[in-house]
Protein backbone atom coordinates (compact mmCIF):
# COMPACT_ATOMS: atom_id res chain seq x y z
CA UNK A 1 0.00 0.00 0.00
CA UNK A 2 2.37 2.18 0.96
CA UNK A 3 4.98 1.60 -2.35
CA UNK A 4 1.19 2.58 -4.24
CA UNK A 5 0.95 5.72 -2.14
CA UNK A 6 5.00 7.12 -3.34
CA UNK A 7 4.09 5.80 -6.76
CA UNK A 8 1.42 8.08 -7.32
CA UNK A 9 3.06 10.91 -5.30
CA UNK A 10 6.04 10.58 -8.27
CA UNK A 11 3.41 10.70 -11.01
CA UNK A 12 1.36 13.79 -9.39
CA UNK A 13 5.16 15.52 -8.92
CA UNK A 14 6.22 14.90 -12.18
CA UNK A 15 2.67 16.12 -13.87
CA UNK A 16 3.11 19.22 -12.08
CA UNK A 17 6.78 19.56 -13.12
CA UNK A 18 5.54 19.33 -16.89
CA UNK A 19 2.77 21.69 -15.81
CA UNK A 20 5.17 24.70 -15.05
CA UNK A 21 7.23 23.73 -17.79
CA UNK A 22 4.50 25.05 -19.79
CA UNK A 23 3.94 27.65 -18.69
CA UNK A 24 7.12 29.34 -18.51
CA UNK A 25 8.15 31.41 -21.19
CA UNK A 26 9.53 29.71 -24.44
CA UNK A 27 13.04 31.29 -23.99
CA UNK A 28 15.04 30.44 -20.20
CA UNK A 29 18.35 29.78 -19.20
CA UNK A 30 20.01 26.72 -18.64
CA UNK A 31 19.97 27.12 -15.18
CA UNK A 32 16.10 27.43 -15.21
CA UNK A 33 15.97 24.29 -17.31
CA UNK A 34 17.62 22.40 -14.38
CA UNK A 35 15.71 24.26 -10.97
CA UNK A 36 14.31 20.77 -10.15
CA UNK A 37 16.36 16.83 -10.54
CA UNK A 38 13.49 15.34 -12.97
CA UNK A 39 13.89 18.42 -14.80
CA UNK A 40 17.52 17.94 -14.99
CA UNK A 41 16.90 14.08 -15.87
CA UNK A 42 15.06 15.41 -18.94
CA UNK A 43 17.96 17.92 -20.39
CA UNK A 44 20.34 15.29 -19.72
CA UNK A 45 22.52 14.34 -22.67
CA UNK A 46 24.26 10.67 -22.05
CA UNK A 47 27.52 11.31 -23.98
CA UNK A 48 27.69 6.82 -24.64
CA UNK A 49 24.49 6.96 -26.47
CA UNK A 50 25.44 10.00 -28.09
CA UNK A 51 28.40 7.94 -29.14
CA UNK A 52 26.86 4.66 -30.15
CA UNK A 53 24.11 6.54 -31.94
CA UNK A 54 27.18 7.90 -34.10
CA UNK A 55 28.29 4.64 -35.34
CA UNK A 56 24.98 2.78 -35.81
CA UNK A 57 24.64 5.52 -38.19
CA UNK A 58 27.41 5.11 -39.83
CA UNK A 59 26.34 1.24 -39.90
CA UNK A 60 23.71 1.72 -41.64
CA UNK A 61 25.02 4.30 -44.30
CA UNK A 62 28.04 1.46 -44.90
CA UNK A 63 25.37 -0.88 -44.99
CA UNK A 64 23.38 0.96 -47.84
CA UNK A 65 26.50 1.81 -50.00
CA UNK A 66 26.91 -1.58 -49.64
CA UNK A 67 23.38 -2.58 -50.50
CA UNK A 68 24.13 -0.48 -54.25
CA UNK A 69 25.24 -2.84 -56.68
CA UNK A 70 27.53 -5.71 -56.17
CA UNK A 71 30.12 -3.56 -58.19
CA UNK A 72 32.99 -5.69 -56.26
CA UNK A 73 32.36 -8.77 -57.64
CA UNK A 74 35.89 -10.37 -58.63
CA UNK A 75 37.68 -7.85 -56.49
CA UNK A 76 41.50 -8.16 -54.95
CA UNK A 77 41.13 -10.41 -52.25
CA UNK A 78 42.29 -9.21 -48.34
CA UNK A 79 41.56 -9.61 -44.78
CA UNK A 80 38.05 -9.32 -43.53
CA UNK A 81 37.19 -5.76 -42.88
CA UNK A 82 35.50 -5.13 -39.66
CA UNK A 83 31.69 -3.11 -39.41
CA UNK A 84 32.75 1.11 -39.62
CA UNK A 85 36.49 0.66 -38.76
CA UNK A 86 37.07 -1.74 -41.73
CA UNK A 87 40.95 -3.16 -41.90
CA UNK A 88 41.97 -0.45 -39.54
CA UNK A 89 42.29 -2.67 -36.57
CA UNK A 90 45.35 -4.67 -38.31
CA UNK A 91 47.57 -1.79 -39.13
CA UNK A 92 50.51 -0.39 -37.96
CA UNK A 93 49.13 3.18 -38.15
CA UNK A 94 52.31 4.51 -37.74
CA UNK A 95 54.45 3.06 -40.87
CA UNK A 96 51.27 1.91 -42.87
CA UNK A 97 53.23 0.05 -45.49
CA UNK A 98 55.12 -2.41 -43.33
CA UNK A 99 51.48 -4.12 -42.60
CA UNK A 100 51.06 -4.20 -46.41
CA UNK A 101 54.38 -5.71 -47.13
CA UNK A 102 53.42 -8.46 -44.70
CA UNK A 103 49.92 -8.77 -46.52
CA UNK A 104 51.13 -8.98 -49.67
CA UNK A 105 52.94 -12.57 -48.46
CA UNK A 106 49.76 -14.18 -48.01
CA UNK A 107 47.07 -12.33 -50.43
CA UNK A 108 49.88 -11.79 -53.47
CA UNK A 109 51.22 -8.72 -55.49
CA UNK A 110 47.44 -7.50 -55.54
CA UNK A 111 44.73 -7.36 -52.57
CA UNK A 112 42.65 -4.76 -50.86
CA UNK A 113 42.49 -3.43 -47.37
CA UNK A 114 39.19 -1.45 -46.31
CA UNK A 115 39.78 1.84 -44.43
CA UNK A 116 36.82 2.77 -42.56
CA UNK A 117 34.32 2.24 -45.88
CA UNK A 118 36.78 2.75 -48.42
CA UNK A 119 38.34 -0.09 -49.95
CA UNK A 120 42.35 0.62 -51.25
CA UNK A 121 43.96 -1.69 -53.59
CA UNK A 122 47.59 -2.19 -52.88
CA UNK A 123 50.14 -3.23 -55.49
CA UNK A 124 53.26 -4.95 -54.86
CA UNK A 125 56.66 -5.37 -55.93
CA UNK A 126 58.12 -4.36 -59.49
CA UNK A 127 56.92 -6.34 -61.84
CA UNK A 128 53.16 -5.51 -60.90
CA UNK A 129 53.46 -1.81 -59.84
CA UNK A 130 55.36 -1.44 -63.63
CA UNK A 131 52.91 -2.99 -65.53
CA UNK A 132 49.68 -1.24 -63.59
CA UNK A 133 51.66 2.23 -64.07
CA UNK A 134 53.47 1.70 -67.06
CA UNK A 135 51.21 -0.40 -69.69
CA UNK A 136 47.99 0.64 -67.94
CA UNK A 137 49.23 3.74 -67.54
CA UNK A 138 45.93 5.55 -68.32
CA UNK A 139 43.39 3.23 -66.36
CA UNK A 140 45.70 4.28 -63.07
CA UNK A 141 46.49 7.99 -63.77
CA UNK A 142 43.82 9.67 -61.35
CA UNK A 143 44.42 10.86 -57.52
CA UNK A 144 41.76 9.89 -55.03
CA UNK A 145 39.53 12.64 -53.23
CA UNK A 146 41.49 12.27 -49.80
CA UNK A 147 39.97 14.41 -47.26
CA UNK A 148 43.27 16.23 -46.30
CA UNK A 149 44.84 17.18 -49.38
CA UNK A 150 41.05 18.20 -50.95
CA UNK A 151 41.35 20.62 -48.00
CA UNK A 152 44.35 22.34 -49.14
CA UNK A 153 44.16 22.41 -52.71
CA UNK A 154 40.52 22.25 -53.60
CA UNK A 155 41.98 20.34 -56.36
CA UNK A 156 43.68 22.52 -57.66
CA UNK A 157 47.80 22.34 -58.67
CA UNK A 158 49.25 19.30 -60.27
CA UNK A 159 50.35 16.94 -57.49
CA UNK A 160 46.43 16.41 -56.02
CA UNK A 161 44.58 17.06 -59.11
CA UNK A 162 42.59 15.51 -61.21
CA UNK A 163 41.05 14.78 -65.05
CA UNK A 164 41.66 18.11 -67.80
CA UNK A 165 42.76 19.84 -64.86
CA UNK A 166 45.58 17.65 -63.82
CA UNK A 167 46.63 17.13 -67.51
CA UNK A 168 46.67 21.11 -68.09
CA UNK A 169 49.01 21.89 -65.38
CA UNK A 170 51.08 18.87 -65.81
CA UNK A 171 51.49 19.68 -69.77
CA UNK A 172 52.40 23.59 -68.48
CA UNK A 173 54.84 22.10 -65.89
CA UNK A 174 56.84 19.98 -67.98
CA UNK A 175 57.16 22.16 -70.84
CA UNK A 176 58.53 25.43 -68.73
CA UNK A 177 60.31 23.62 -66.45
CA UNK A 178 62.01 22.99 -69.51
CA UNK A 179 62.05 26.10 -71.07
CA UNK A 180 63.62 27.56 -68.24
CA UNK A 181 66.61 25.37 -67.94
CA UNK A 182 65.77 22.11 -66.33
CA UNK A 183 68.62 19.48 -67.40
CA UNK A 184 70.55 21.91 -69.42
CA UNK A 185 73.34 24.29 -68.87
CA UNK A 186 71.75 27.26 -67.18
CA UNK A 187 70.17 25.65 -64.44
CA UNK A 188 73.23 23.52 -63.98
CA UNK A 189 74.94 26.33 -63.35
CA UNK A 190 72.60 28.27 -60.36
CA UNK A 191 72.65 24.39 -58.79
CA UNK A 192 76.91 24.91 -58.59
CA UNK A 193 76.10 28.72 -57.75
CA UNK A 194 74.25 27.30 -54.58
CA UNK A 195 76.43 24.81 -53.59
CA UNK A 196 78.96 27.81 -53.30
CA UNK A 197 76.74 28.92 -50.46
CA UNK A 198 75.89 25.79 -49.19
CA UNK A 199 80.23 24.63 -48.50
CA UNK A 200 80.59 28.24 -47.28
CA UNK A 201 77.70 27.29 -44.63
CA UNK A 202 79.24 24.03 -43.75
CA UNK A 203 82.71 25.82 -43.02
CA UNK A 204 81.41 28.38 -40.82
CA UNK A 205 80.87 25.75 -38.13
CA UNK A 206 84.92 24.93 -38.20
CA UNK A 207 84.26 21.59 -37.96
CA UNK A 208 81.73 21.12 -34.99
CA UNK A 209 78.58 19.57 -34.98
CA UNK A 210 75.42 21.20 -35.96
CA UNK A 211 72.03 19.74 -37.56
CA UNK A 212 71.68 20.30 -41.00
CA UNK A 213 67.99 20.01 -42.08
CA UNK A 214 67.18 23.50 -42.59
CA UNK A 215 70.05 24.40 -44.16
CA UNK A 216 70.13 21.65 -46.68
CA UNK A 217 66.31 21.90 -47.15
CA UNK A 218 67.35 26.18 -47.96
CA UNK A 219 69.78 25.54 -50.36
CA UNK A 220 68.03 22.96 -52.72
CA UNK A 221 64.64 25.39 -51.76
CA UNK A 222 66.61 28.15 -53.64
CA UNK A 223 66.63 26.01 -56.98
CA UNK A 224 63.39 25.92 -57.20
CA UNK A 225 62.53 28.87 -56.06
CA UNK A 226 64.79 30.97 -58.64
CA UNK A 227 62.64 29.03 -61.70
CA UNK A 228 59.48 30.07 -59.73
CA UNK A 229 60.56 33.64 -57.96
CA UNK A 230 63.46 34.88 -60.30
CA UNK A 231 65.89 34.84 -57.08
CA UNK A 232 67.04 32.88 -54.30
CA UNK A 233 66.86 33.36 -50.05
CA UNK A 234 69.39 33.58 -47.47
CA UNK A 235 69.55 30.69 -45.67
CA UNK A 236 68.33 32.91 -42.34
CA UNK A 237 65.86 34.79 -44.27
CA UNK A 238 62.96 34.30 -41.70
CA UNK A 239 60.23 34.64 -43.89
CA UNK A 240 62.31 31.71 -46.09
CA UNK A 241 62.51 29.64 -42.85
CA UNK A 242 59.02 30.34 -41.81
CA UNK A 243 57.61 28.51 -45.28
CA UNK A 244 60.34 25.87 -45.19
CA UNK A 245 59.02 24.80 -41.68
CA UNK A 246 55.03 25.17 -42.59
CA UNK A 247 56.18 22.32 -45.65
CA UNK A 248 58.43 20.23 -43.30
CA UNK A 249 55.62 20.15 -40.76
CA UNK A 250 52.95 19.70 -42.78
CA UNK A 251 54.30 16.58 -44.84
CA UNK A 252 55.52 15.63 -40.84
CA UNK A 253 52.06 15.40 -40.15
CA UNK A 254 50.48 14.29 -43.49
CA UNK A 255 51.48 11.29 -42.57
CA UNK A 256 50.35 10.84 -39.10
CA UNK A 257 47.61 7.80 -37.29
CA UNK A 258 45.23 11.60 -36.28
CA UNK A 259 45.48 12.73 -40.14
CA UNK A 260 45.05 9.20 -41.38
CA UNK A 261 41.89 8.93 -38.85
CA UNK A 262 40.55 12.37 -40.31
CA UNK A 263 40.70 10.98 -44.13
CA UNK A 264 38.31 7.99 -42.57
CA UNK A 265 36.19 9.64 -40.62
CA UNK A 266 36.21 13.18 -42.03
CA UNK A 267 32.69 13.97 -40.15
CA UNK A 268 33.65 13.26 -36.49
CA UNK A 269 37.36 13.91 -36.80
CA UNK A 270 37.24 17.64 -38.08
CA UNK A 271 35.54 18.92 -34.64
CA UNK A 272 38.24 17.30 -32.76
CA UNK A 273 41.82 19.31 -32.23
CA UNK A 274 44.92 17.93 -34.26
CA UNK A 275 47.83 17.42 -36.81
CA UNK A 276 44.68 17.89 -39.68
CA UNK A 277 43.92 21.20 -38.11
CA UNK A 278 47.55 22.46 -38.30
CA UNK A 279 47.97 21.40 -41.73
CA UNK A 280 45.42 23.50 -42.62
CA UNK A 281 46.60 26.45 -40.78
CA UNK A 282 50.23 25.60 -42.44
CA UNK A 283 48.74 25.89 -45.77
CA UNK A 284 46.90 28.80 -45.91
CA UNK A 285 49.75 30.76 -44.72
CA UNK A 286 52.14 29.41 -47.17
CA UNK A 287 49.36 30.55 -49.66
CA UNK A 288 48.96 33.49 -48.42
CA UNK A 289 52.67 34.15 -49.46
CA UNK A 290 52.59 33.08 -52.88
CA UNK A 291 49.41 34.88 -53.63
CA UNK A 292 51.54 38.24 -52.58
CA UNK A 293 54.26 37.27 -54.70
CA UNK A 294 52.50 36.99 -57.87
CA UNK A 295 50.54 39.89 -57.49
CA UNK A 296 53.61 41.63 -57.15
CA UNK A 297 54.74 39.75 -60.43
CA UNK A 298 51.79 40.71 -62.38
CA UNK A 299 52.25 44.63 -61.56
CA UNK A 300 55.91 44.11 -62.61
CA UNK A 301 54.78 41.62 -66.01
CA UNK A 302 56.57 42.17 -69.32
CA UNK A 303 55.32 39.56 -71.68
CA UNK A 304 58.43 39.60 -73.53
CA UNK A 305 60.29 38.95 -71.20
CA UNK A 306 59.37 36.05 -69.13
CA UNK A 307 61.92 35.18 -66.26
CA UNK A 308 59.78 32.82 -63.93
CA UNK A 309 57.20 30.30 -64.11
CA UNK A 310 54.95 32.40 -62.29
CA UNK A 311 55.33 34.90 -65.43
CA UNK A 312 54.77 32.47 -68.15
CA UNK A 313 51.46 31.11 -65.78
CA UNK A 314 50.43 34.97 -65.53
CA UNK A 315 51.01 35.74 -69.45
CA UNK A 316 48.80 32.31 -70.56
CA UNK A 317 46.04 34.39 -67.86
CA UNK A 318 45.81 36.72 -71.04
CA UNK A 319 46.32 34.47 -73.73
CA UNK A 320 41.96 34.37 -74.26
CA UNK A 321 42.40 32.73 -77.91
CA UNK A 322 43.73 29.23 -75.99
CA UNK A 323 41.55 26.28 -75.76
CA UNK A 324 42.83 25.54 -72.14
CA UNK A 325 42.30 29.63 -71.10
CA UNK A 326 40.28 28.94 -68.14
CA UNK A 327 42.91 26.82 -66.62
CA UNK A 328 45.19 29.79 -66.22
CA UNK A 329 43.51 30.79 -62.87
CA UNK A 330 44.74 32.44 -59.58
CA UNK A 331 43.63 29.02 -57.96
CA UNK A 332 45.82 27.31 -59.78
CA UNK A 333 48.33 29.35 -59.76
CA UNK A 334 49.08 29.15 -56.11
CA UNK A 335 48.19 25.65 -56.02
CA UNK A 336 51.28 24.83 -58.52
CA UNK A 337 53.57 27.06 -57.04
CA UNK A 338 52.74 25.59 -53.55
CA UNK A 339 53.22 21.98 -54.80
CA UNK A 340 56.24 22.61 -56.82
CA UNK A 341 58.31 24.25 -53.92
CA UNK A 342 57.14 21.81 -51.06
CA UNK A 343 58.00 18.65 -53.89
CA UNK A 344 61.42 20.37 -55.46
CA UNK A 345 62.31 20.90 -51.78
CA UNK A 346 61.49 17.66 -49.67
CA UNK A 347 62.52 14.71 -51.56
CA UNK A 348 65.78 16.03 -52.87
CA UNK A 349 67.40 17.44 -49.75
CA UNK A 350 65.79 14.41 -47.59
CA UNK A 351 67.52 12.26 -50.06
CA UNK A 352 70.84 14.26 -49.47
CA UNK A 353 70.38 14.48 -45.36
CA UNK A 354 70.36 10.45 -46.26
CA UNK A 355 73.44 10.35 -48.02
CA UNK A 356 75.61 12.05 -44.84
CA UNK A 357 74.09 9.94 -42.49
CA UNK A 358 74.98 7.12 -44.63
CA UNK A 359 78.80 8.40 -45.45
CA UNK A 360 78.93 8.64 -41.66
CA UNK A 361 77.56 5.16 -40.87
CA UNK A 362 80.10 3.64 -43.89
CA UNK A 363 83.14 5.90 -43.54
CA UNK A 364 84.94 3.16 -46.30
CA UNK A 365 82.43 4.24 -48.80
CA UNK A 366 82.55 8.13 -48.21
CA UNK A 367 86.50 7.67 -49.00
CA UNK A 368 86.16 5.39 -51.90
CA UNK A 369 83.58 8.42 -53.36
CA UNK A 370 86.31 11.02 -51.95
CA UNK A 371 88.92 8.68 -54.24
CA UNK A 372 87.09 8.51 -57.33
CA UNK A 373 86.28 12.55 -56.85
CA UNK A 374 89.92 13.17 -57.06
CA UNK A 375 90.90 11.00 -59.90
CA UNK A 376 88.04 12.41 -62.11
CA UNK A 377 87.26 16.05 -60.97
CA UNK A 378 90.29 16.87 -58.76
CA UNK A 379 89.74 20.36 -57.08
CA UNK A 380 87.72 21.62 -60.13
CA UNK A 381 84.06 22.32 -60.18
CA UNK A 382 81.87 19.14 -60.63
CA UNK A 383 79.87 18.95 -63.99
CA UNK A 384 76.83 16.52 -65.14
CA UNK A 385 79.12 15.89 -67.52
CA UNK A 386 81.64 13.53 -65.17
CA UNK A 387 78.92 11.58 -63.68
CA UNK A 388 79.56 9.24 -66.62
CA UNK A 389 82.79 9.00 -65.63
CA UNK A 390 81.99 7.88 -61.93
CA UNK A 391 80.75 4.58 -61.70
CA UNK A 392 81.05 4.26 -57.94
CA UNK A 393 79.77 7.46 -57.19
CA UNK A 394 76.99 7.20 -59.39
CA UNK A 395 76.13 3.82 -58.02
CA UNK A 396 76.26 5.30 -54.44
CA UNK A 397 73.69 8.05 -55.06
CA UNK A 398 71.86 5.21 -56.70
CA UNK A 399 71.69 3.36 -53.36
CA UNK A 400 71.30 6.34 -50.94
CA UNK A 401 67.66 6.98 -53.07
CA UNK A 402 66.84 2.97 -53.12
CA UNK A 403 67.96 2.59 -49.56
CA UNK A 404 65.97 6.19 -48.58
CA UNK A 405 63.04 4.93 -49.55
CA UNK A 406 61.68 8.60 -49.16
CA UNK A 407 58.12 7.85 -50.12
CA UNK A 408 57.65 4.46 -48.66
CA UNK A 409 53.63 4.23 -50.22
CA UNK A 410 54.04 6.43 -53.47
CA UNK A 411 51.72 9.20 -53.94
CA UNK A 412 48.30 7.68 -53.95
CA UNK A 413 46.54 6.85 -57.63
CA UNK A 414 43.12 6.21 -58.14
CA UNK A 415 41.33 4.51 -61.58
CA UNK A 416 40.40 6.59 -64.11
CA UNK A 417 38.15 4.07 -65.60
CA UNK A 418 37.15 0.40 -65.14
CA UNK A 419 39.64 -1.87 -65.50
CA UNK A 420 40.62 -5.47 -65.21
CA UNK A 421 43.78 -5.97 -63.76
CA UNK A 422 45.92 -9.39 -63.17
CA UNK A 423 42.38 -11.10 -63.14
CA UNK A 424 40.81 -8.65 -60.86
CA UNK A 425 38.34 -6.61 -61.90
CA UNK A 426 38.76 -2.47 -60.34
CA UNK A 427 35.87 -0.34 -60.70
CA UNK A 428 36.95 3.13 -61.95
CA UNK A 429 37.72 5.89 -58.98
CA UNK A 430 39.50 3.05 -56.67
CA UNK A 431 41.81 4.58 -54.70
CA UNK A 432 45.05 2.57 -55.66
CA UNK A 433 48.51 2.44 -53.78
CA UNK A 434 51.93 1.32 -55.91
CA UNK A 435 53.58 0.34 -53.01
CA UNK A 436 57.35 1.92 -53.98
CA UNK A 437 58.78 -0.05 -51.12
CA UNK A 438 58.40 -3.19 -52.46
CA UNK A 439 60.01 -1.96 -55.47
CA UNK A 440 62.92 -0.11 -54.36
CA UNK A 441 63.24 -3.35 -51.82
CA UNK A 442 61.87 -6.47 -54.51
CA UNK A 443 64.48 -9.24 -53.19
CA UNK A 444 64.28 -10.47 -57.28
CA UNK A 445 65.85 -7.55 -58.40
CA UNK A 446 68.20 -6.59 -55.63
CA UNK A 447 70.32 -8.86 -53.85
CA UNK A 448 70.56 -7.05 -50.07
CA UNK A 449 66.94 -5.51 -50.33
CA UNK A 450 67.00 -3.85 -46.63
CA UNK A 451 71.05 -3.09 -46.51
CA UNK A 452 72.95 -0.67 -47.76
CA UNK A 453 74.92 -1.82 -50.42
CA UNK A 454 76.32 0.00 -53.15
CA UNK A 455 77.41 -3.00 -55.36
CA UNK A 456 73.39 -3.31 -56.17
CA UNK A 457 74.64 -0.85 -59.53
CA UNK A 458 77.39 -2.34 -60.18
CA UNK A 459 79.00 -5.16 -62.24
CA UNK A 460 82.29 -7.17 -61.76
CA UNK A 461 84.26 -4.72 -62.89
CA UNK A 462 83.39 -1.76 -61.40
CA UNK A 463 81.17 -0.42 -64.03
CA UNK A 464 78.08 1.04 -63.15
CA UNK A 465 74.66 -0.97 -64.01
CA UNK A 466 71.19 0.43 -64.63
CA UNK A 467 68.68 -1.48 -62.54
CA UNK A 468 65.11 -1.72 -64.10
CA UNK A 469 63.83 -2.04 -60.89
CA UNK A 470 64.92 1.14 -59.60
CA UNK A 471 62.04 3.62 -59.53
CA UNK A 472 62.46 6.24 -56.74
CA UNK A 473 60.49 8.52 -59.02
CA UNK A 474 57.46 6.45 -59.92
CA UNK A 475 56.42 5.81 -63.08
CA UNK A 476 53.79 6.22 -65.76
CA UNK A 477 51.32 9.51 -66.24
CA UNK A 478 51.87 10.42 -62.54
CA UNK A 479 55.81 10.06 -62.15
CA UNK A 480 57.90 12.92 -60.59
CA UNK A 481 58.06 16.04 -63.34
CA UNK A 482 61.20 17.17 -61.83
CA UNK A 483 63.14 14.19 -61.90
CA UNK A 484 65.98 15.49 -64.15
CA UNK A 485 65.99 18.21 -62.25
CA UNK A 486 66.11 16.06 -59.07
CA UNK A 487 68.96 13.66 -60.32
CA UNK A 488 71.32 16.85 -61.57
CA UNK A 489 70.82 18.42 -57.83
CA UNK A 490 71.68 15.08 -56.19
CA UNK A 491 75.17 14.47 -58.52
CA UNK A 492 76.23 18.31 -58.21
CA UNK A 493 75.37 18.88 -53.99
CA UNK A 494 76.79 15.53 -52.85
CA UNK A 495 80.03 15.25 -55.09
CA UNK A 496 80.60 19.13 -53.85
CA UNK A 497 80.17 18.37 -50.35
CA UNK A 498 81.92 15.28 -50.24
CA UNK A 499 84.74 16.96 -52.17
CA UNK A 500 85.12 19.82 -49.77
CA UNK A 501 84.53 18.16 -46.51
CA UNK A 502 84.74 14.69 -44.75
CA UNK A 503 81.50 13.62 -42.69
CA UNK A 504 81.73 11.96 -38.94
CA UNK A 505 79.25 11.55 -35.85
CA UNK A 506 80.80 13.80 -33.23
CA UNK A 507 82.47 11.70 -30.42
CA UNK A 508 79.99 8.88 -28.73
CA UNK A 509 77.14 9.24 -31.01
CA UNK A 510 74.97 6.94 -32.29
CA UNK A 511 74.11 6.88 -36.25
CA UNK A 512 70.38 5.40 -36.06
CA UNK A 513 69.05 4.53 -39.45
CA UNK A 514 66.02 4.03 -38.59
CA UNK A 515 63.65 6.33 -40.26
CA UNK A 516 61.60 9.13 -38.90
CA UNK A 517 58.03 9.30 -39.31
CA UNK A 518 55.66 11.49 -41.58
CA UNK A 519 54.54 10.73 -45.10
CA UNK A 520 57.52 10.58 -46.28
CA UNK A 521 60.52 8.86 -44.57
CA UNK A 522 63.28 11.34 -43.39
CA UNK A 523 66.49 10.59 -40.99
CA UNK A 524 65.80 11.23 -37.47
CA UNK A 525 67.65 14.35 -36.14
CA UNK A 526 71.56 13.85 -36.33
CA UNK A 527 74.64 15.80 -35.68
CA UNK A 528 77.14 16.25 -38.60
CA UNK A 529 80.95 17.29 -38.39
CA UNK A 530 82.04 18.60 -41.37
CA UNK A 531 86.08 18.06 -41.31
CA UNK A 532 87.86 20.62 -44.57
CA UNK A 533 89.85 18.61 -46.55
CA UNK A 534 92.74 20.27 -47.80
Amino acid sequence: MRARVELHNFYTHRAKCWKQAADRPTVRSRNSLIESGTDAIMFSIDPFAVLVGIFVGLFLIKMFKGSKGNIYKNFPPGPKPLPIIGNLHILNLKRPYKTFIELSKKYGPVFSVQIGSEKIVILCGYETVKDALVNYAEEFSERPHIPIFQDITKGYGVLFSHGENWKVMRRFTISTLRDLGMGRKTIENQINEECDFLVKTFKSYGGKPFENTMIMNAAVANIIVSILLGHRFDYDDPVFLRLMSYINENIRLAGTPMVMLYNTFTSLIRWLPGGHRKVNQNAVETQKFITETFTKHKAQLDVNDQRTLIDTFLVKQQEEKSDFASYFHNENLVMLVSNLFAAGMETTSTTLRWGLLLMMKYPEIQKNVQNEIEKVIGSSEPQSEHRKLMPYTDAVIHEVQRFANIIPTNLPHATAQDVTFKGYFIPKGTYVMPLLISVLRDEAHFEKPNEFHPGHFLDSKGNFVKKEAFLPFSAGKRSCAGENLAKMELFLFFTRLLQNFTFQAPPGAELDLTPALGFTTPPMTYLIQAIPRS
